[in-house]
Parts: C-alpha cells; sequence; structure tokens
C-alpha cells in the first residue's frame, strides 16, 4: 500500500488536474439531474423514502437474528457461509477457498467491499491473478488506479487515457477508436478470463434473510457471467447488507437505480440463491458467502450506527460542492464524499483520516437526497467534536484574533452593519464582472480555487417591504 500523502497534499493535487475538475462536473451534475427527474416519477417518494428509512433502521436493530436467518437459509440451499472479523480474515478466507480448489485465475465484478479490504493485492500475494470486469474497474486495474466514485470508479480518467492503456493491454493501435469500439475491445478481452477462470467473485447490493438470496444491481452483463460461469463463486458482503425479506427488497429496489443512476431499475438485477442444482444448466458448482464485520458492530448502537443504512447509490457524493471539486481519491479511503467523510475515520482509522469530517460544508444537501435519509450532517459534526475533544487544538493568535473580532462584531447588530457597509466599499477594487476574483494576503487562499460573490449592496431584511 501506497504511503498516504497529507489530505492538503490531496486536495491540492485534485484542484490542480483539470481533466478531474471538468470531468468532475460534468458527470455528477448529470447524476444529479438524472436523479431528480427519476424521483420525480414515483408518486410519494417521501413516503417511499421513509418505508426505506424504516426498513433499514429495524434491520440494524435485529441484525444478529437476519444474520442467523440469512447464513441457515443459504446453506438450506447448498452454499457455503463464512464470517470475517476483518480484512485480514475475509483475505485469509477467501485465498483458502481458491487455493484448496486449486485455482490461480479469478474474475471479479465490482465490489467496494472488495476495495475495502484491498482483496487484490492479497490475492497477488497469494500468487492468484485477479481480472477485474467492470469496465471502469478494469480501465483502473490496468492503470494501477484506485476508483473515485461509488457508481463511476473511473470517472477521472478520459478517452485519450483509457486508449493508451487499451493499447497497451492489447498491442492493438486505438487512437481513432470512439467509446462504443472500446467498450467491444474490452468485451472481447475479458470474455477470454470468463470461461478460463475458476473462481469468480462478487459484491452483494441486498441479501434477503427469509430465502437465502443473494442481490446484485448492474449495468453490465460481467456480474451473472462472474456468478455464473466459473465453477466456484465467491460472494463477499458487509454485514450491514442483509434485509428481512423479499417484499423490503422490492421497496429498495425503487430506490436504488434512480438514487445512483437515474433509471428506473438497472440493466441487470440478479438474484442468486444457493449454488447450480441438478437439472439446472448453468451456475457454479459451490457457492460461498463470506460476510465481512471490519468495525462494523462496533457501531451499532452508536451515534453512528445510521451510516450503516447507507445503500452505495452514490447521490450524496453527486450533490457535495467538496466532492464535486476533490473527487473521490482526496478523501484517502474507499468511501468518499460525505458518507466516506463519517464512514473513513470510524472504519479505516481516526489517525489517519482525522481531516475528513472537515471537509464538508454543512449544507444539508446530503441528507436531501439520500435515499434512506441518513443525517450525514449530524455525523460529521459529531466527529469535528470527538476529534476536538481527543485532539485539542490551540488556534494561532491571528486565527483567535479573527473570531474574537467576528464574535464582537455579530453581536451587535449597529456593529455588523457597519462593517457590512466598510466591506462593500473595501471590496470594489476586487469585484470583475460580478465576482470577486481574487482577495490578496492572508486571505488569497478564499479565491485560490474559486470565485467569491461580492457582498450585495442592499441585505435581504432591507429589500423586504413593510
Amino acid at each position: 500500500m501506497k504511503p498516504l500523502l497529507s489530505f492538503q497534499k490531496r486536495i491540492n493535487l485534485a484542484l490542480d488536474d483539470d481533466q478531474l475538475q471538468a470531468a468532475l462536473q460534468k458527470a455528477a451534475g448529470k447524476f444529479d439531474l438524472a436523479r431528480i427527474r427519476a424521483w420525480a416519477e414515483l408518486d410519494d417518494v417521501t413516503a417511499l423514502r421513509q418505508q426505506a428509512k424504516a426498513i433499514k433502521t429495524h434491520t440494524l436493530s435485529r441484525l444478529d437474528e437476519y444474520l442467523a436467518q440469512l447464513s441457515h437459509q443459504v446453506r438450506a440451499a447448498g452454499g457455503q457461509v463464512h464470517f470475517a472479523a476483518d480484512a485480514a480474515e475475509s483475505q485469509a478466507i477467501i485465498s483458502t477457498i481458491i487455493q484448496d480448489a486449486g485455482h490461480n485465475l479469478v474474475v471479479k465484478s465490482k465490489s467496494m467491499t472488495s476495495e475495502e479490504i484491498e482483496l487484490n493485492t492479497a490475492l497477488a500475494a497469494a500468487d492468484i491473478r485477479t481480472v477485474e470486469t467492470d469496465l471502469g474497474e478494469w480501465i483502473l486495474q490496468l492503470a494501477g488506479d484506485t476508483p473515485s466514485h461509488i457508481v463511476a470508479p473511473a470517472i477521472h480518467k478520459s478517452r485519450q487515457q483509457v486508449v493508451e492503456l487499451f493499447n497497451e493491454a492489447t498491442g492493438q493501435d486505438l487512437a481513432n477508436a470512439d467509446i462504443p469500439t472500446l467498450t467491444a475491445v474490452a468485451r472481447q478481452e475479458l470474455r477470454r478470463q470468463f470461461l478460463a477462470a475458476g473462481v469468480g467473485i462478487s459484491g452483494v447490493n441486498f441479501a434477503v434473510a427469509e430465502t437465502g438470496t443473494l442481490v446484485t444491481v448492474t449495468n453490465e452483463g460481467n456480474g451473472r457471467l462472474v456468478t455464473s460461469v466459473p465453477p466456484i463463486h465467491i460472494a463477499l458482503m458487509g454485514m450491514e447488507k442483509v434485509i428481512p425479506g423479499l417484499d423490503d427488497l422490492m421497496v429498495l429496489l425503487e430506490l436504488l437505480p434512480r438514487s445512483a443512476t437515474g433509471q428506473t431499475l438497472t440493466s441487470y438485477v440478479q438474484m442468486v440463491t444457493g449454488p447450480r442444482r441438478a437439472g439446472e444448466s448453468d451456475g457454479p458448482e459451490q457457492l460461498h458467502l463470506v460476510i465481512l464485520d471490519n468495525g462494523r458492530s462496533q457501531l451499532l448502537g452508536t451515534e453512528f450506527g445510521e451510516s450503516l443504512q447507507c445503500l452505495r447509490c452514490g447521490a450524496c457524493l453527486n450533490v457535495c460542492p467538496v466532492y464535486r471539486v476533490m473527487g473521490g481519491h482526496a478523501y484517502g479511503g474507499v468511501y468518499s464524499g460525505p458518507i466516506g467523510a463519517v464512514q473513513t475515520p470510524l472504519l479505516q482509522g481516526a489517525v489517519d483520516f482525522a481531516d475528513l469530517p472537515q471537509a464538508s460544508t454543512l449544507c444539508g444537501a446530503c441528507k436531501d437526497v439520500c435515499p434512506v435519509q441518513i443525517d450525514l450532517p449530524r455525523m460529521l459534526l459529531a466527529l469535528r467534536r470527538r476529534g476536538a475533544e481527543e485532539t485539542p487544538r490551540t488556534a494561532k493568535w491571528g486565527e483567535r484574533a479573527v473570531f474574537k473580532a467576528y464574535g464582537q462584531i455579530a453581536s451587535h447588530p449597529n456593529l455588523f452593519q457597519f462593517a457590512l457597509k466598510m466591506g462593500r466599499i473595501g471590496q470594489k477594487p476586487f469585484v470583475r464582472n460580478g465576482r470577486i476574483r481574487h482577495i490578496p494576503g492572508p486571505f488569497s487562499g478564499w479565491t485560490k480555487h474559486r470565485d467569491l460573490p461580492p457582498l450585495a449592496n442592499e441585505s435581504g431584511s432591507s429589500k423586504v417591504k413593510k
């Protein structure tokens, strides 16, 4: 694992990357507009979100019962179940399954949980070759890169960068290839891997306790090939992915695709219940379900337990003003955006990721778009409070002076109005075409990567007719 750069360095790299900035603005805005349109199609999206929230809240309150029921039903259907306390244990379980079967080639469909436990690295150390088969993930694997978005992992890669990667991987000259041609090349290359692999590894979007059914939601056919062509299928899931029944699944499927990509339903919703049975023409000979804890159980019943309700739709990333200029890599962990700013310090270590809760405007947009109404702003504030209590920081004298002065001004209305008047006069040399594009001196950082709106000539209250 590469040494983690400081948070400020990661931010600077993201802000200086013009390709990333353009991609973020285009894709995040596109996803959010699609979500708005898709939600508008529902008769009562508020009621549906409340119902989904109730399902996830109830499930987490009885998580041990539903995990026990799920395990029983998976085994009854012919599958095997393994519980892993942490990343190392899950790596060992999966490596052992593959090695005991005598295989050394694995095909994977997209799984953020496998990224969380750094599965590919662990399998490589065991001389097991892993091929990512989701198009975006395969691009990143060829580049030696990691995902920067939950739904669109290669959002930060340009077409030209993909062409260069494919040229090197295939030996072809694809300089003039368009997107459909590149996709066809990937399909041709990956099809051979599906047919040769002895093991397929997938994630799990939902696991239905009452039937032992594992559900994956994708837009690419690779998910079905990974779970049905190789003789062994290993499904890796975080323990919070279990839900009580099929009726609950129908509710959550109404919201997940709409919130993630703006689709009524994704191209493939696959429901797998056990390995191939006698008389069936496809499916694996063995099915292994690996249920991962990795710190999740420690969040249950705490003020942060609500974060485990996340459906991994990515909607909070798409509306977050911080994510939309930083991208996923600046967060430093597997999960980015507002949900990553909460979960990464909790699951991957508060010391290395202590700054992430500060990476938020607390505007509340993430809660507004979350399909299960997770109160991320509340938890971000709680993490800030915890950080301040655990590592008290003495502010520099200049910072103390500025905030003391602001406190005095803000608490006296006449003084505040006078300060606004002085501010309007003082800003005039810096306003160009209705924006402040540069502030000199110690406040220059505010305009290094953004323009600021000038102070209005009149306050909102003074414009109201009496």
